[in-house]
């Protein structure tokens, strides 16, 4: 994570991006007022959003903390993946 302030993000905007494009780095713009901003890329973003999707239902939610436990219990299993 970086911090920068909004006056240096204008005169290196180009940069900032491809850092967090490129690096996966979040970066945090703080403002004078303190109205702060975080910059983070589209990837990372879709990444969140669909984090929060599949933690939204408790059925899914319950699905995944049992496949968590399964793994980390020995219980897990190889499946071999199909490439198309």
């Amino acid at each position: 994570m970086e911090i920068t302030t909004k006056s240096d993000f204008k005169n290196n905007i180009d940069q900032y991006i491809k850092q967090v494009c490129n690096d996966a780095e979040t970066l945090i713009i703080n403002d004078e007022e303190g109205k702060n901003v975080v910059v983070i890329s589209l990837d990372e973003y879709n990444a969140l959003q669909s984090t929060e999707h599949e933690l939204s239902s408790k059925a899914n939610k319950q699905r995944l903390d049992d496949a968590i436990a399964n793994y980390n219990n020995d219980n897990g299993f190889e499946k071999e993946l199909v490439v198309e």
